[in-house]
């Protein structure tokens, strides 16, 4: 599939062709949702904690004896019932949110939205975006001149996805100023981080496609 080439300029350096292989499958909506909602759920912190009545403070003592007094009959002051005392079915960290997916299904997933992607026309493929230095100005003007031609480019929130095809510092810490671009390497792209963001951009796209052509895809949909 014949696309549409860039430069940092944001001028047409050319074109190169999309494996259809990566880009040109079909929409799968419930796999797609599935290894999304498990990669949310595996994401998620589990912090609320409430203590029972036994791991709370104090209780040791009989609040006033059985009987004679008119009142209810209480044991300990650690009683639901009572203020300060413990919690019943509140939430515990011992419960577990995780769900599990098979590394095919994951890898099939991130194909999926790679082609949905690039139907909707949302993958900017750059020759090369290589930073000697780490300057904010710099990749604004990469990003200014990218944006020219693409509507919501320059978003508030979850702008662009930068995919580059190896670690590069410089780059990274140029982009990282801006809080509505991601720069995250080929080999670490997953499902949830592609369809996050408006845009994905690929640099040095023919590393790209090695890359992710390694992606194991099954023949029947799950």
């Amino acid at each position: 599939m014949e696309s549409t080439l860039y430069n940092i300029k944001g001028d047409k350096a050319g074109t190169i062709n999309a494996p259809a292989n990566i880009f040109g499958l079909p929409w799968n909506a419930d796999l797609v949702h599935q290894v999304v909602t498990a990669m949310r759920a595996n994401m998620r912190p589990n912090v609320a904690h409430t203590k029972d009545r036994g791991e709370v403070r104090g209780g040791g003592k009989k609040p006033w004896q059985q009987k004679g007094t008119g009142r209810a009959r209480h044991g300990s002051s650690r009683s639901p019932i009572w203020k300060g005392g413990g919690v019943t079915h509140g939430p515990r960290k011992e419960k577990k949110y995780t769900q599990t997916v098979t590394q095919q299904m994951r890898q099939k997933a991130l194909l999926l939205a790679l082609s949905r992607k690039y139907k909707d026309g949302e993958i900017i493929f750059v020759d090369s975006l290589v930073m000697t230095a780490p300057k904010a100005k710099d990749a604004k003007a990469v990003l200014m001149a990218l944006g020219k031609g693409f509507t919501g480019f320059n978003k508030s929130k979850n702008a662009a996805l930068i995919a580059l095809p190896a670690r590069n510092v410089a780059t990274q810490k140029s982009f990282n100023n801006f809080s509505n671009i991601t720069v995250e390497m080929v080999a670490n792209l997953n499902p949830l981080s592609v369809l996050s963001s408006k845009y994905l951009v690929i640099a040095d796209p023919k590393v790209a496609f090695e890359t992710l052509g390694k992606k194991r895809v099954v023949k029947a949909d799950k």
